[in-house]
Parts: C-alpha cells; sequence; structure tokens
C-alpha cells in the first residue's frame, strides 16, 4: 500500500487518478475549453463556482507537488508550469488558483508525517493564504492564540486548508527568530471554515480568483499545525525555501498565449477596412503577430530554461553562481511583462472590437494588468536581483518574492 492510499483509504479503487506528468498536463489541456466557455461567468461570480473547482481538482494539479516517496507525482519544476499554463491558457482565474492552491504538498514538507495524514487525508487538497506575517500569533500552552487579516486570500472560498503568516509573541512581546532574525516568522494553518472571510475583491481584473481578505479572531491552532520555511522534513528540489514559486510563470504564459491564438483565428476572415487587403496578407497585421510571437517565444522558453536548470542544480547539490540565483526569479518577472505587453498589442491590433466585455481581448488584458501588480512581478524583484549580482542591497525578501 502507498502513503498515497495510506492518507486516502479510497484512493486505491480510484482507478482514474492521475499518477504522472504526462496524465495530469493531458488533463488539464482537456479542461481547459470547458473552463474557457464558463469564464465570463467565473468572472461575475468573483470566485470559482463549485464544480469549475471540482474540474480542475479532477486535473491532479493539486497534488503535482506530492513527493514521490509519498506515491505522489512529483512533477518538477518545469511540469508544473506547463499544468498552470495549460489551465491559464483556459481560464485565467482558474489557472491563478491552481497554482496558489497546489502549495498543499510543499507546505506538507515541513510538517509532521503524522499531521499530513490527519490534514492532507485528501491528495487532492487545496490550500490558499498569505505567508507574510501581518497576523499575530500568541503562545498559549499547546499552540498559538491567532489574530490577524490577511489580503489577497486567492482561492480562499473554495480551499480546504488556509495559511496565514504570523510573528509569533510571548507574553505581548515579539519573539526573535532562529538565526539572528529580528522576529519569529510562522504560518499557521487551520481549516477555511475557521477564518472568516471579507469580501473586499472587487477588481477589474483577475475578479474570478476569490483573492478577499480573511482573518481570524482568537484562533487557537496547534503547534503542530504551524511551521516555517527553515527546517524542510525532506531534501531534494520541491524542500527548497522557494519551491512554490517555480510553477507561477505559467500563469501569464497561459494568458498570452491564449490571446495570440484568437488573434490569429481572427485574422483569418479580416480585412484592412481602408484598402480590403486581407489581414493574412496585411504587413501591419503579419509584423505585430510575428513579433508577438518572437517576444512570447523568448520569454517562454526563458522561463523553462531557467527551471529546468533550478531543478538539476538543486537535484545534484551544486552551489549556485550569482547568476544562477536570480536566473528563474528575471525570467520569471519577464513573462509577466512581456505577456501584458503582447496582449496589449493584440488589443491595439483588433481595435475597438477589443474593448468589449464580449471580448476575451478585454479581459485577458484586465486579467494581466491585475496579475502584474503582484509583487512577483514588481521592479523591487529585478532591483533586488541586480543588487545580488552586485554586492549591494535588495529591497524585496530572498529568495526573490514570496507567493499570496
Amino acid at each position: 500500500m502507498t502513503v498515497t492510499e495510506t492518507l486516502n483509504p479510497a484512493a486505491g479503487a480510484e482507478q482514474s487518478a492521475p499518477t504522472s506528468a504526462a496524465e495530469i498536463l493531458a488533463r488539464a489541456r482537456a479542461a481547459a475549453p470547458l473552463l474557457r466557455e464558463r469564464s465570463e461567468e467565473i468572472a461575475r461570480a468573483r470566485r470559482l463556482p463549485e464544480d469549475v473547482v471540482e474540474l480542475v481538482r479532477g486535473t491532479g494539479v493539486f497534488r503535482i507537488g506530492m513527493p514521490k516517496d509519498w506515491g505522489g507525482p512529483e512533477l518538477t519544476f518545469a511540469e508544473q508550469t506547463e499544468v498552470i499554463e495549460a489551465l491559464s491558457y483556459g481560464d485565467s482565474a482558474a489557472g491563478w488558483c491552481a497554482m496558489i492552491g497546489m502549495d498543499t504538498w510543499i507546505y506538507a514538507g515541513y510538517l509532521d508525517e503524522t499531521v499530513v495524514k490527519e490534514m492532507l487525508a485528501n491528495p487532492d487538497a487545496i490550500t490558499a493564504g498569505l505567508i507574510f506575517p501581518v497576523g499575530r500569533a500568541e503562545r498559549v500552552p499547546g499552540g498559538y492564540r491567532v489574530n490577524g487579516r490577511w489580503p489577497f486570500g486567492s482561492g480562499v472560498t473554495h480551499a480546504d486548508w488556509v495559511v496565514g503568516g504570523c510573528v509569533v509573541h510571548s507574553d505581548g512581546t515579539p519573539e526573535p527568530g532562529p538565526g539572528g532574525a529580528p522576529v519569529n516568522w510562522r504560518l499557521v494553518m487551520a481549516r477555511r471554515e475557521e477564518f472568516e472571510t471579507v469580501d473586499t475583491w472587487h477588481t477589474t481584473g483577475l475578479a474570478g480568483s476569490g483573492s478577499m481578505d480573511y482573518q481570524a479572531i482568537d484562533l487557537f491552532v496547534p503547534e503542530e499545525h504551524s511551521f516555517d520555511f527553515t527546517t524542510p522534513r525532506g531534501s531534494g528540489p520541491l524542500s527548497a525555501p522557494d519551491a512554490f514559486l517555480g510553477n507561477v510563470p505559467g500563469v501569464p504564459l497561459g494568458v498570452a498565449r491564449a490571446a495570440l491564438d484568437h488573434a490569429r483565428e481572427l485574422a483569418a476572415d479580416r480585412v484592412e477596412r481602408a484598402t480590403g487587403t486581407p489581414w493574412s496578407e496585411s504587413y501591419r497585421v503579419q509584423t505585430v503577430i510575428g513579433q508577438a510571437e518572437m517576444e512570447l517565444a523568448a520569454a517562454r522558453y526563458a522561463v523553462y530554461g531557467t527551471l529546468d536548470e533550478l531543478w538539476q542544480r538543486l537535484e545534484s547539490g551544486v552551489e549556485p553562481t550569482p547568476d544562477q540565483q536570480v536566473s528563474s526569479a528575471l525570467a520569471r518577472v519577464n513573462a509577466f511583462r512581456t505577456a501584458r505587453s503582447v496582449v496589449s498589442r493584440l488589443s491595439d491590433l483588433v481595435g475597438t472590437a477589443s474593448i468589449y466585455q464580449t471580448s476575451p481581448l478585454d479581459r485577458w488584458l484586465r486579467d494581466l494588468h491585475t496579475m502584474c501588480q503582484h509583487i512577483l512581478a514588481q521592479e523591487q524583484i529585478v532591483q533586488s536581483a541586480g543588487a545580488h549580482l552586485l554586492g549591494g542591497t535588495p529591497q524585496a525578501p530572498f529568495p526573490l518574492g514570496l507567493k499570496g
């Protein structure tokens, strides 16, 4: 009996449960057109409907970080990104929530095995939450008394478990952190229903991600349901402190690919109004499409190339050079920015037809604009990479950025 079957007794009978990277990717690609059909509904609802959550769960995306030692598929960073890219090709919010929700098995790598068996009995359990320490965990017998309000809880409306970063206090005073850190930064995990959601997510883009605030008031969290990123139980690439950042660029890459394919489909039937020239023969249109393909391909290959190199280096235990330490972070930022630039120019190409809400270009551009406001796509990541290379002072935490 595998650990998967131990965690989920029914798993042994579930012949349809995906077990390989190829099968999970195939399911994600098959789900994409179904997600595309629901995109407007998802955006209006400002969250993923329950049946859409189960559709995404059924692809196996939430188990992609489950180690092979536990009976899981243990996808590499590049393989994970392919799955997120495929789902995002269908719907931006679904891809974003999948990217956030698959952190379950990353977090499990910092918890005691008995706790994992209790908390993650379903290998496809979904997590959500912000790991920045904006909450307060007062040390009490057996655990913590937690209070706080966290923003940007992507997927918090459908998650099974929710995490929140906290500063640990003892007798009202912040505890110093390990290794000389100024504070003891710890993550607490509790069931979704133990937190209260605050409906703040009224945005122009990525509306369907349900990234609203959530809060805890005098919530008791047992010590064993908390962790930090300093002491992983296992080893290997998925135990790296920034392992949960690897698949992030799959979202903008998938959205940009969807927009580019959409524009190419439009080009098959359009003509230039002034000249009657078919778009397929228009120098203007050909140049925009060619430029977009060139830039997206370069950004995509940078992402996958650096992720493959990162995985291989972590597997072999080779000490990274400064350039290797920042390469995947810079490729990630570039993916976000390139995707937004590509979709913006495609919207200009299509013209006034792209400004209506019935046009997917309108939604994709708004979604990408919102994504690019995330800390992972901000200028401080680029500055911090440059500072790291030059021996200066980075403004962003290292690893470069945190997901939430």
